[in-house]
């Protein structure tokens, strides 16, 4: 319970200042997942760190709520807690650009597979949803998930689907690790999604 209480509350700590071994090459070849939770099914670790790569996921089935803060956290964490569901990680923040930042727009707890739970309306501020099968562009790395560091992965996000010619459709973070977990040590996931073909 310790550490689901610990995974859950990721998305309500603060973002803090970037640490520089995240970008440190070495840092990179050092990285690795320390999983807190089970992954959906079919859903792929985080990495490669420090780098762009393309990633397919299956479809999965989400309880999403508008916000950020720590009420949007509050909001998911009774609702798993009330309906019985298992929580899994990465919690996953749907992503705008603010300017030259990024603005986390709502939050969603994945459900382990779309055959737990049932979708539609969970309540006033919350919905379940079956997501389709996407692909995406990902930017992985340790550390933490400040402003400056989402920085750092949107820049290389863009330059690749430039390269590509490719427009994304939106962006997310997927943060895989809770404040159980040293900060240098957690997971984070920077997302470009592209259009389906």
């Amino acid at each position: 319970m310790r550490k689901l209480l610990a995974l859950l509350l990721l998305a309500a700590s603060p973002s803090c200042v970037a640490d520089p071994a995240t970008t440190d090459n070495t840092a990179a070849q050092q990285a690795s997942y320390t999983p807190e939770a089970p992954l959906p099914k079919n859903w792929p670790a985080p990495g490669p760190y420090q780098q762009v790569s393309e990633k397919s996921y299956p479809n999965y089935r989400a309880a999403v709520t508008n916000g950020s803060s720590g009420l949007a956290f509050w909001t998911l964490f009774n609702h798993i807690k009330k309906k019985d569901i298992p929580m899994t990680a990465p919690v996953e923040m749907k992503m705008s650009e603010a300017g030259e930042n990024m603005k986390k727009l709502n939050m969603a707890f994945l459900y382990q597979n779309p055959q737990v739970g049932k979708t539609g309306p969970a309540g006033k501020k919350i919905e379940v949803k079956d997501l389709k099968p996407t692909k995406a562009l990902s930017y992985a790395w340790m550390g933490d998930d400040s402003q400056a560091q989402i920085k750092i992965a949107k820049t290389a996000l863009t330059a690749a689907l430039k390269k590509k010619g490719i427009t994304a459709t939106s962006f997310r973070l997927l943060g895989y690790n809770g404040p159980g977990t040293p900060r240098k040590k957690r997971s984070y996931e920077l997302q470009a999604l592209l259009p389906s073909k």
